[in-house]
């Protein structure tokens, strides 16, 4: 599909990295802060569980207009417009009182991210070129990972030290980053206009009216994400207990295990962009898509054996690496495979359906853990997802031989109507 025609605009790529892990942090900082303040407040679980809801609902139920709008309103004009709404909100957020307020305020700020992360994810591909998006890919996965990181920790700090408004303001500032990035980006697209680009060796020009289901193998792909992260997103509900309860670790060792995913997804953005570079063929990325995947699952499988929490480091690790390395494969196939003016829209379905997963994973957790222990959880968790890895392989093979025959078919086609016809 449609990159860059010239050389890559890596000026703009960072100036979309830094704008991503800018507001990636801030949306940390407010949830960690407005946890904490609700927590302090004496509100109970069932508020806390209204944040959570309040704070992803959005991004699953807005997410065929947003996409829509990422691919049809010039993107600078969003980026300024959510970026001041959503940096609004935070200031009210900082003097809201009332939980239902806040919550009601998260849900405004859930719907400006609903918005930007569509623009900001179908922007890159068109600032660089196609052999340069793997590299683009691991540094706007670097940059997100690196703010969900720092917002914790930040808030952590900053609501112990001055409580809750501080965090809630500087977090409207950052928000400000958006409309920064979004006046200095060159690279524009939505509305009338459409960026100078090449087209990748067989492909079709970009259609407004491309369907996501017309494809196989993207169907496959967000299947399978959403399927496991459906299945496996329990952990984040178990894990405290397993890790806290079960193995009888301290709060530094349990930060320690949860860190070590976090390092691993950023060892394995950048390990696997160089691979993703040279696996030209969509058919050969997708399997090694679902490879990774079953990774993370067996990571977690196996994880429910350790004894002791320290053990849990190294096997976190390695699946924290497997999971940058999916993030980074999905990025590419769907820039490669969606029309350049379709791109809004895939990657608000692909979110879509990534916080709609992890919404039932989260309730599955909460219910579970009434009635089974945390160990056998977690190994329910990775024994489930490698199921539906397993269950997807089968017609992913056939979608990827059909697409193969297809195009071995296309060339003599093409070479029966280049000859000419019987002259007279």
């Amino acid at each position: 599909m449609s990159f860059v025609s010239g050389p890559s605009r890596w000026s703009d790529v960072w100036l979309v990295t830094a704008a991503r892990g800018t507001s990636a942090c801030g949306d940390f900082l407010a949830a960690a802060t407005l946890t904490l303040a609700l927590q302090s407040a004496g509100a109970g679980g069932l508020a806390v569980s209204g944040l959570m809801l309040a704070a992803t609902l959005p991004l699953v139920v807005l997410a065929p207009l947003t996409g829509r709008l990422a691919d049809r309103v010039d993107s600078r004009l969003l980026l300024v417009g959510a970026g001041l709404a959503q940096a609004a909100v935070c200031l009210a957020l900082a003097y809201a009182g009332h939980p239902a307020v806040v919550i009601a305020l998260v849900a405004l700020l859930a719907s400006g991210l609903a918005v930007t992360q569509p623009v900001l994810s179908a922007l890159v591909p068109i600032m660089v070129r196609a052999e340069d998006l793997p590299r683009a890919a691991a540094l706007n996965q670097t940059a997100g990972t690196l703010g969900a990181l720092a917002g914790p920790a930040l808030a952590g700090v900053l609501v112990g030290g001055f409580g809750t408004r501080l965090p809630l303001l500087l977090d409207a500032a950052s928000y400000l980053a958006l409309v920064v990035a979004g006046l200095l980006i060159r690279t524009r697209r939505g509305g009338s206009r459409r960026p100078a680009a090449t087209m990748s060796p067989g492909t079709a020009a970009p259609d407004a009216g491309w369907r996501l289901r017309e494809d196989p193998l993207l169907v496959a792909m967000i299947i399978t994400i959403a399927g496991v992260i459906a299945a496996v997103g329990a952990i984040n509900v178990v894990e405290v207990f397993f890790i806290r309860e079960t193995l009888g670790s301290s709060t530094t060792m349990y930060g320690l295990v949860t860190g070590s995913w976090t390092l691993g997804i950023l060892i394995g953005a950048w390990l696997f962009a160089r691979l993703a570079r040279r696996l030209t063929d969509d058919g050969r990325m997708l399997g090694g898509y679902l490879a990774l995947i079953a990774g993370c699952c067996l990571m977690i499988l196996l994880s429910a054996a350790v004894p002791t929490a320290l053990l849990l480091v190294p096997v976190w690790l390695l699946g924290g690496v497997s999971n940058g390395g999916a993030n980074v494969f999905d990025n590419v196939l769907l820039a490669r495979r969606v029309p350049e003016a379709a791109r809004g829209r895939a990657y608000a379905a692909l979110s879509g359906c990534v916080q709609g997963a992890s919404m039932v994973g989260f309730l599955l957790g909460g219910l579970l853990l009434a009635v089974a222990t945390p160990r056998s959880l977690v190994a329910g968790c990775g024994a489930v997802g490698l199921l539906v890895v397993a269950l997807v392989v089968p017609p992913v093979i056939r979608a990827i031989r059909t697409e193969r025959a297809v195009a071995e078919d296309r060339p003599a086609e093409d070479a029966e109507l280049a000859t000419p016809g019987p002259t007279r």
